[in-house]
């Protein structure tokens, strides 16, 4: 999300921006993985448009220019602020994110093949993605965009299409569940149990802006061993500055193949616990996200982080930790 607080503090001068400094403490853990996808939650519909954060997002260019350079390869542009901006937002964003060298997934112009398929080390997969709305906006009939809501008999019909093309696997991701509630609530948990009687084999999540359970599943697809549903992945970068909605993981989950029955397995599934931390000092104000566990990776001197910060730290670690005890803690920090 982008916040005005947000796109003020990475202000360097009148209407110009910089983001990277926000992922400067976790960027290689981003740019190592095959693939780093992320949900875009604000639209780029430029200066024009004004920039603007809640209720209706409109963030500057550079923005997404720093996605990009971090590592991001993939937006996931389906989701409750998709249409901020009208179709002009959620167009010009989709033509900003491939100039940028990124995917947009879930919108996309009306007529244009939109069942992605991706492979990668001999791995075919898919990426569909879904909105449960748009805050009231509406697109008009005669609009040349659209994009994905959340709709049982397209979910079905989306990963029978996406398995004519080949995909082995097919990573779904739904915008949806409550605010705030740190348990998934009976429409999401319908709404997965069904993607999964359809073929989906990874489902990933956000809109309550905290963290909710991450559980295994037996795949109905042939090619996969288990599957897992990661119900809200928290907030990675926000200006939601309290408890539990300054926290997020960064999922990390690995698919390996056998080149010789062909099945494929999750041979990994861990995450990062991160915190957003927003400081200022007289010569700077300052976004960054941090992972929560200081214990074992050690922050750049370069960082202030108060006594009282450290304590908040912890906490948000602790809560994470015990949401997600049944997934491995990622374990590489160095």
């Amino acid at each position: 999300m982008c916040h005005s607080v947000q796109f003020n503090y990475a202000e360097v001068k009148e209407d110009s921006f910089d983001f990277k400094p926000v992922y400067s403490q976790i960027q290689k853990f981003l740019s190592k993985p095959d693939f780093t996808i992320g949900n875009l939650e604000t639209v780029i519909a430029g200066k024009k448009h004004r920039y603007t954060g809640y209720p209706a997002f409109n963030s500057p260019e550079e923005y997404i220019k720093a996605l990009s350079e971090v590592g991001f390869d993939i937006l996931y542009t389906t989701n409750n602020h998709s249409l901020d901006r009208g179709e002009f937002g959620l167009k010009n964003t989709n033509e900003k994110i491939i100039t940028n060298n990124m995917i947009p997934i879930g919108s996309f112009e009306k007529g244009k093949d939109t069942i992605s398929v991706f492979e990668k080390n001999g791995i075919k997969f898919s990426l569909l993605a879904y909105t449960y709305g748009t805050n009231g906006f509406k697109l008009k009939d005669n609009s040349k965009y659209s994009l994905n809501y959340i709709d049982t008999t397209k979910i079905k019909n989306d990963i029978a299409k996406a398995r004519s093309k080949n995909a082995e696997i097919c990573i779904v991701y739904f915008h949806f569940g409550e605010e705030y509630s740190r348990n998934p609530s009976l429409f999401q948990r319908e709404i997965v149990k069904k993607s999964i009687s359809y073929g989906a084999d990874i489902i990933l999540a956000s809109h309550p802006h905290v963290i909710q359970p991450i559980e295994l599943f037996k795949s109905e697809s042939s090619n996969l061993d288990s599957g897992f549903v990661a119900y809200s992945l928290g907030n990675f970068y926000s200006n939601q500055k309290w408890r539990y909605s300054d926290a997020g993981i960064i999922l990390n989950f690995e698919l390996t193949k056998d080149q010789q029955t062909k099945k494929i397995s999750l041979s990994k599934i861990d995450y990062i616990p991160t915190w957003v931390h927003k400081y200022s000092t007289p010569n700077k104000k300052e976004f960054v996200i941090l992972p929560s566990n200081f214990k074992k990776y050690r922050y750049l001197e370069s960082i202030i982080i108060s006594k009282s910060d450290s304590l908040l730290i912890e906490q948000s670690y602790l809560d994470t930790k015990s949401l997600l005890e049944k997934v491995e803690e990622f374990s590489n920090y160095e």
